[in-house]
């Protein structure tokens, strides 16, 4: 009608000087100041003058790009007045709309009319399955397709389908790479309107949803909700395929990628596919070597924020720090801290910081071993073994390297891993200064200087420093060797030794000498190597003050004051100090001559 008005509707006030003719009498006015030169309304920064005032406003945008309004506070300045009154209660913090109801307040008005719904608006219509009530019947039909697994909505381009068609209309922005929604603050653009809203408390900090165990306050209800999962320990998302059970939604996605060996995300640049879009981004580093993250203190450089915190530490001295998803594992590592051992054996009397520790501890006594590979039937006391142990027939390694696509069947050697690259080592020795990639092998690195050997065998009662060093020694004593070579078929009581005979097999030599380029098979040999270029000599006797450049030299050294001689000749019972003293006594018993 508004439209029609333009053809049909008489104009009755038309300009005496060029007779063009107007609806309205402002209209007119408006018009005679483009012939009367006069301009009343002057810019304050550069004094260029205009007819109108809509005119002055529109000019003003050049000096202040399009956000002519601007905080007092803070000088910030933004696109309209709306948008201004929002951005100063961030400043006052002010939170005038308070629910009578939770005595919850907000500082927008929409927020808390949507917050008094929860508790004023009827429900009426149920779930017969859960008994969820809603608002709208449309919300409970919507809701029933979790029930039924119902996914009427489907992606044209990967054919994934939805159970609403607000998913499919988020998603289907995946493919178009489509982002309609702009924060006015930091000009960010987010794919929905639900993560603009989440997007701008971070601006604001606002954190309206609170947990009713420990008060602590969540900018998003689904954070929320998996915080409460900490306390009532519900894990209600599982596993079709493993029965494993997860706090988080995303968390069982993840998870069952492991079993389809998907990868969704792909690099453009070399087709590296990933199961997560995490791991995407990181590897796109390696092609950028972009560095975003730097320390303002010596400006050094990191690929990702997680490796900045981890470096500032060690400018702070401050002691590293491990995060917990559960109460509950937060208490037992706790325990490491303060040496609680609240579980003891009652064949033994010794002690444990976790009861999970002590169960395990137990089959030592009882020798039960109730878990069985179906391939060799071979025997083991936990599940966990069981696992690891069946990769060794199937040659699983699930946990794949983003960097150099090196595959792992443990995750925590692919940790161990990972720091090879990153050069990282946030653990440094009060003693000496000496860093360490991770806390365990400070903690080992920790025994040289206290000459601690808490761990001894019941069979020869030689000590040791470490648990893992104690049960390798064990089979010397039993003779197991469970590591065989697919090649020459020899056997290794330990991995790491097999590890390193297959390299005498594919002559492989993956650590160099930055100085003279020399490459050696192990790790250890090329560190013994580095100290003949520096002249380094961290091994030192107690007796003598003289230095080693090897542990193994020292210990060796050691044994002329403290007599020890560990090695034994079964075919004569004589000892030896030296492994190569009784290697070459061996030979007056086997003729042989190297």
């Amino acid at each position: 009608m508004k439209h029609l008005d333009m053809h049909t509707k008489e104009k009755r006030y038309a300009c005496d000087i060029c007779q063009k003719a107007y609806f309205k009498s402002s209209h007119l006015i408006s018009h005679l100041w483009t012939h009367s030169k006069d301009k009343p309304y002057a810019c304050e920064i550069c004094n260029k003058k205009f007819c109108r005032n809509a005119h002055l406003t529109r000019h003003l945008r050049v000096h202040t790009k399009g956000k002519p309004y601007a905080c007092d506070i803070c000088e910030k300045r933004f696109s309209n007045p709306y948008n201004l009154t929002q951005h100063l209660q961030k400043h006052a913090n002010e939170k005038p709309y308070a629910c009578e109801f939770c005595k919850k307040k907000f500082s927008q008005h929409t927020f808390f009319m949507k917050h008094l719904d929860m508790h004023t608006k009827e429900k009426p219509y149920a779930c017969d399955i859960c008994q969820k009530p809603y608002f709208k019947s449309s919300d409970l039909i919507t809701h029933l397709r979790t029930h039924s697994k119902d996914k009427p909505y489907a992606c044209e381009i990967c054919n994934k389908k939805f159970s609403r068609s607000a998913h499919l209309t988020r998603h289907l922005r995946v493919h178009t790479k489509e982002k309609p929604f702009a924060c006015d603050i930091c000009q960010k653009r987010l794919s929905d309107r639900y993560n603009l809203t989440q997007h701008l408390r971070t601006h604001t900090n606002e954190k309206p949803y609170a947990c009713d165990f420990c008060n602590k306050t969540f900018s998003r209800r689904s954070s929320l909700m998996n915080h409460l999962r900490t306390h009532t320990g519900e894990k209600p998302y599982l596993c079709d395929i493993c029965n494993k059970r997860f706090f988080r939604h995303d968390d069982l996605t993840r998870h069952l990628r492991t079993h389809k060996k998907e990868k969704p995300y792909t690099c453009d640049l070399c087709q590296a596919a990933f199961s997560q879009r995490f791991h995407l981004n990181r590897h796109l580093g390696t092609h950028t070597n972009e560095k975003p993250y730097a320390c303002d203190i010596c400006q050094k450089a990191f690929s990702e924020r997680s490796n900045l915190t981890q470096h500032l530490r060690t400018h702070k001295k401050e002691k590293p720090y491990r995060p917990f998803s559960e109460q509950s594992n937060l208490t037992q590592h706790l325990r490491t801290h303060t040496k609680e051992k609240p579980f003891a054996c009652d064949f033994c009397n010794k002690t444990f910081s976790r009861r999970s520790s002590l169960t395990k501890h137990l089959q030592t006594h009882t020798e039960k071993k109730p878990h069985a590979c179906n391939i060799c039937q071979k025997l083991f006391s936990t599940r966990s073994y069981l696992s690891q142990h069946l990769r060794s027939h199937t040659k699983e390694k699930p946990y794949t390297c983003d960097i150099c696509q090196k595959a792992y069947s443990q995750s925590s050697t692919l940790n161990r891993h990972l720091r090879t690259h990153t050069k990282y080592k946030p653990y440094a020795c009060e003693i000496c200064n000496k860093s360490f990639s991770r806390y365990p092998i400070l903690k080992r690195h920790l025994l040289i200087h206290t000459k601690e050997t808490p761990y001894a065998c019941d069979i020869c009662q030689r000590p040791f420093s470490e648990r893992s060093r104690l049960f390798e020694h064990l089979r010397s004593h039993t003779k197991e060797k469970e590591y065989a070579c697919d090649i020459c078929n020899k056997g290794f009581s330990k991995h790491c030794d097999l590890r390193r005979h297959l390299r005498t097999h594919t002559k492989e030599r993956p650590y160099a000498c930055d100085i003279c380029q020399a490459a050696f098979s192990e790790r250890s040999h090329l560190t013994q190597h580095l100290r003949t270029h520096t002249n380094e000599k961290p091994y030192a006797c107690d007796f003598c003050n003289k230095t080693f450049t090897q542990l193994s030299s020292l210990l060796s050294h050691l044994r002329i004051y403290t007599g020890e001689k560990p090695y034994l000749c079964d075919i004569c019972n004589k000892r030896f100090p030296r492994r190569s003293e009784l290697t070459r006594h061996l030979r007056t018993h086997t003729k042989e001559k190297p």
